[in-house]
């Protein structure tokens, strides 16, 4: 891995609305993914867009999520993953949890942490 890279910028920091997801098309190590980004006051989570329930996108349209009470709700079966650490705490993949993209926020812009 080249260490002198420039940082693979994502969007701009204050562009993200607190407590809200928003979905970007990224190239990942192993391909094109559509990766989740939210924002919890001054930090970025972020997670492949693919419930583990049955494989589908938790968007209930492009880029579009419902975040509520603090979780994130998948739009196919309700399952409902922790803002926190999107993991899985109720519906049918309780237990089980979404796969983390290391993202970072330097210089006001969300980079991958890659």
């Amino acid at each position: 891995m080249d260490t002198n890279a420039t940082p693979r910028r994502l969007c701009r920091f204050h562009d993200m609305p607190d407590g809200e997801a928003m979905a970007l098309d990224v190239t990942l190590p192993e391909g094109e993914e559509s990766v989740i980004l939210l924002r919890l006051g001054e930090r970025v989570n972020a997670w492949l867009n693919i419930c583990p329930h049955a494989g589908r996108r938790l968007d209930w349209a492009p880029g579009k999520f419902l975040v509520s009470k603090g979780m994130l709700v998948c739009a196919a079966h309700g399952a409902a993953f922790s803002v926190q650490d999107g993991q899985c705490v109720g519906g049918p993949c309780r237990g089980e949890s979404l796969r983390a993209v290391a993202v970072r926020v330097e210089h006001g812009e969300v980079v991958l942490d890659t």
